[in-house]
């Protein structure tokens, strides 16, 4: 391997390959998915792909604070990750090359106190050192070292704890109609799901409309003494004006991306973002913290809006643009951080194999830069994926320490019209690897009859139970 005049080369097998600068191989070692096919960097066969993943493990991670993949001056996410840099937090592992923190990694995962230690270096490694690593990564290992680290952040449940799965209940209805969204929710709440938050994705982004989703999920909360968080998923601005308003409002969502330009496209910028969380936090609503942002991700949102291009014009690969997009999440300290795996298409996932694998990158790179980490395990229908999937990616989620996923009736989201979890996909992954939701939920659950002393949901009749007025009177 050598390096000079930023290009790099590595011979495999008698053929020599190059790579024109740190945008190019980053994007050549990344393992293969439609989504950099379609923007043109994706290594052009699996023996291109192995020699630019040895020459990236030999890289020093260094050079990613002196190459910069997209130009310092030219965007703000870059500004963001550079000057947040903590250089104390890096020492540790300054010296090490791709490969050899891929080696500290997994050596400190099965260490004693490894959380601790994982933690203490995570303000140290910028999001394209760990997009790099991951590159170099089986899946075993993202799931092993995820699984070390602990990270919590709390509003009125505590999400992230070692043993838990959360869930976001996810009641969307075509018409935003008040009794169908009760009726879901309530489906949801008697498979023990909702911890997380109770979530609407609104069929419009009115105010007035988004307002009263709000008082139906507050109502709602009230009324059963529910210890959870709601969020409709409208855009922060018109959430600043609802609580400028005086609306019930406990999370302030957004949809964030890796560059300033696909930012841009969502219609946000780093300081719009953080007065949402600031405003948000002046409510003072939560009861066991106050981390009030829930942030949406996905692979290919920077390439479906033509904002994936990085230094020189070269295309940066969407996992390393997924990756940059949590340093933004990370600096507004959230509640919730979710990466919806397989919503965009097949454009950019094109079958389960490599939804499985994004979900499971994203999940350990997140938590690895210090976030809540959750995956919305999804596709589309017009993808090579199915349940069986979507099956897999949940069980190792769960093995890897998820703090939440994202559960809707039948696992058939009938307004946004793709395919995710149901309610009993929770009730599954927790029975058979042993994990409970939210301390607080949990408690409430069993206050209520509805989970047995071991936690596990108790078979009810809806009729019979104390919340079947969700839908009577809604």
């Amino acid at each position: 391997m050598s390096r000079g005049m930023a290009k790099y080369h590595q011979q495999v097998s008698g053929t020599n390959y190059s790579f024109d600068g740190l945008v190019d191989l980053m994007a050549k070692a990344t393992p293969l998915r439609s989504g950099d096919e379609l923007a043109g960097c994706a290594a052009s066969s699996d023996a291109e792909r192995a020699a630019a993943q040895w020459v990236l493990a030999d890289l020093p991670l260094t050079v990613f604070l002196e190459d910069l993949l997209v130009p310092y001056e030219d965007d703000e996410v870059t500004r963001l990750i550079i000057d947040s840099h903590d250089r104390l937090a890096f020492a540790p592992v300054a010296h090490l090359t791709v490969g050899g923190l891929r080696d500290w990694l997994l050596e400190t995962a099965s260490a004693p106190e490894a959380s601790a230690r994982l933690s203490a270096v995570s303000p140290g490694l910028t999001p394209e050192m760990v997009a790099a690593v991951s590159k170099i990564m089986r899946n075993q290992d993202l799931i092993a070292v995820a699984k070390a680290i602990t990270v919590t952040a709390g509003f009125r449940t505590t999400i992230g704890l070692p043993g838990r799965l959360s869930t976001r209940l996810q009641p969307n209805h075509p018409t935003d109609d008040p009794r169908g969204i009760a009726a879901a929710t309530l489906d949801g709440l008697l498979m023990g799901c909702g911890d997380a938050v109770i979530g609407i994705n609104p069929a419009t982004d009115s105010p007035q409309a988004t307002s009263d989703l709000l008082h139906l999920l507050d109502d709602i909360r009230q009324r059963f003494e529910i210890p959870t968080q709601s969020c409709v998923l409208s855009h922060v601005t018109t959430t600043i004006g609802l609580i400028e308003s005086g609306v019930p409002v406990d999370l302030v969502f957004q949809s964030i991306a890796g560059t300033e330009g696909a930012n841009s496209g969502f219609g946000v910028n780093i300081p719009l973002l953080r007065e949402g969380n600031e405003a948000g936090r002046s409510l003072n609503r939560g009861t066991v913290g106050n981390n009030v942002m829930y942030l949406e991700t996905g692979q290919g949102s920077a390439l479906s809006s033509g904002a994936h291009y990085g230094t020189g014009g070269a295309p940066v690969d969407q996992q390393t643009l997924e990756t940059r997009a949590y340093a933004v999440a990370r600096d507004l300290e959230p509640l919730l951080v979710n990466t919806v795996v397989g919503f965009i298409g097949p454009e950019y996932l094109y079958d389960g194999k490599q939804i499985i694998r994004a979900g499971l990158e994203d999940h350990f790179c997140g938590k690895l830069l210090g976030l809540p980490m959750g995956v919305d395990v999804c596709y589309t229908n017009h993808a090579e994926a199915d349940q069986d999937d979507m099956d897999n990616l949940l069980t190792l989620l769960g093995v890897a320490g998820a703090a939440f996923v994202i559960a809707v009736p039948g696992a058939d989201d009938v307004m946004l019209g793709y395919q995710s979890l149901a309610f009993h996909d929770a009730l599954y992954v927790r029975k058979v690897l042993g994990l409970q939701p939210a301390p607080e939920f949990e408690t409430w659950l069993h206050n209520l009859g509805m989970t047995d002393a071991n936690g596990r949901v108790l078979p009810i009749d809806a009729e019979m139970s104390p919340l079947r007025a969700l839908t009577v009177n809604s």
